[in-house]
Order: C-alpha cells, then structure tokens, then sequence
C-alpha cells in the first residue's frame, strides 16, 4: 500500500516536473504574442475617466477568461483527435502573426490616415459614456480571443508530442498567464500616470522629489506604451518566423548558417511584407469593383 502511495507521489512530481520544463519553453515562444497583447490591451483600457480605467479593464479580463474557456477544450480536441489541424493552424496564425509585425512596421515608415478614435468629454452623458464603455470593451474582448487563439496554438505546438495530461496542463498554465499576467501589468500600467498626479499633489512644495518621481510617471506613460509596441512587433515576426522554421521543411533548410534570431526574423519579415503586399492589392481591387 505504501509503496503504491511513494509511487503515486513519483509519478506526480515526475509529471509536474515534466510540465514546468514545457511550461518555460511554451512561455519562450508565446512571449512574443504576449508582449503585443500587452501594447493593445494597455492602449484600449486607456483614455476612460481614471474612476473607470479599473472597472473597464476587469469587464476586459472576464472577457478573456471566457474566451479561454471557449477555445481550451476545443485546442485539446484537436490535439486528441486531429494533432494535423493543431499544426496547420499554427502556421496560418504564423501567417497571420508575420502580417500583423509588416502592417505595423508599414504603418511606422509610411505617414497614413488613422481614423480618430472616439474619446470620453465631460459633455457626454452617464448613459452615452457606458455606452462607449461597451463598445471598447467589446472590441478588446474580440481583439483578446485572436491573440488567445494565437497564444494556446503556438503553446499547444510545443507539446503537441506530449501526453494529454502534459498539454492540458501546460497549455492551461499558460493561458493564466496570458490572462492574470497581462491585465495585472496593464492594470499597473493604465494607472502610473494617476500615481504619478497623486505624488505632484502630494505636497506643497514646488519641484519636490515627489514632483520629479510624479512628472516623470505621468510623462513616461506615452513612451513606455509605445516601446511595448515596438518590442511587441520585433517579437511578432520572430515568433512567426519560428513558426515558419520549424513546421516548414523549405524554411527549416533556408539560411541554416545564420544564427537563428537573425534567419527567423528575416523570414517572418519576408513572408509578413509578402502578406502586407497581397492584402494591399486584394483592397485595391475590391475598391475598384
């Protein structure tokens, strides 16, 4: 009996030893998707009146968890089922992943009209504000199920050799981590500049350290969103040329003297301008019919 026991109690560190090695290397190669989730997700909970930031970004996190809920056990079937369609997605989410790195390096070189987004003024009515409320959490909520998509394939991929035990749990842990990780940094994020007003009025005094530490939060928010969407990007195309190198046999065999940060970052490159260029001439097109 006690025998039994010790090697039940084997099996299972053996098990939870096996699935934080896999863990680490699925968090390596989501990390990429998970940087560009935390840019989009900290520009869409920004811009609300401050007493409505946190409120927004937890009706955000709900969202995500359900769409967690929504596309874990459909991944797992997959896997039991058809492991083909596991790796078949993650190409086209590499495809979709190399477009989304050109379009935003695109967007950075070449000037372009953006639409103005809608903003939050003090005439707007309670009714009206929660209105738009609604409408920038829903569009959070659908951008968060693509990533989610992207980010339970792309961990499902580095296990898909594994048991099920070994995914389900990997994958799961994961997906925790995309959801608590992410919106408890974009939580703190969204708030420095509010922390940084609360140490400017902290005291009379004029040009106080706290006035310093406060001007330089409430200035810094800006560029610390913008460097995590550059960073965001650079890892979009690494992580898509990853993709690329390990599931495609004519990739896997291109540049195999160059070290493979580089050869992954050109490929995701290349394939994301090629996708950029066919989606450009696909909307010429279409405008002109």
């Amino acid at each position: 009996m006690a025998s039994g026991l010790f090697a039940l109690l084997d099996d299972i560190a053996t098990l939870m030893d096996d699935v934080a090695v896999m863990s680490k290397v699925a968090a390596k190669k989501t990390a990429g998707i998970l940087g560009d989730d935390l840019a989009v997700n900290a520009e869409k909970a920004s811009g609300f009146v401050s007493d409505r930031e946190l409120p927004v970004l937890w009706a955000i996190t709900k969202g995500s968890l359900l769409n967690k809920a929504i596309i874990l056990p459909v991944a797992f079937l997959l896997s039991a089922f058809l492991p083909v369609a596991v790796t078949v997605i993650l190409v086209i989410g590499g495809l979709y992943l190399a477009y989304e790195g050109a379009e935003k390096i695109y967007e950075y070189i070449v000037p372009h009209h953006h639409h103005v987004a809608e903003t939050l003024d003090e005439n707007l009515t309670e009714e009206q504000i929660l209105a738009l409320e609604k409408q920038k959490i829903k569009s959070a909520i659908t951008t968060d199920f693509i990533l989610s998509v992207e980010i339970v394939i792309i961990a499902l991929g580095t296990v898909v050799g594994e048991s099920l035990t070994t995914q389900i749990a990997v994958v799961s842990i994961i997906a925790l981590i995309a959801t608590v990780g992410v919106y408890g940094i974009v939580a703190i994020v969204v708030r420095m500049d509010e922390f940084g007003y609360k140490l400017i009025a902290l005291n009379e005094a004029k040009d106080s350290f706290s006035d310093k530490v406060g001007l330089l939060l409430v200035n810094a928010l800006p560029y610390l969103i913008r460097g995590i969407g550059f960073i965001g990007t650079i890892a979009l195309l690494l992580v898509s040329g990853g993709i690329f190198a390990h599931n495609i046999d004519f990739f896997h065999h291109l540049l195999e003297s160059w070290p493979a940060i580089i050869k992954e970052f050109l490929i995701g490159l290349a394939v994301g301008i090629i996708a950029l260029l066919l989606v450009m001439a696909f909307k010429k097109i279409f405008k002109r019919k």
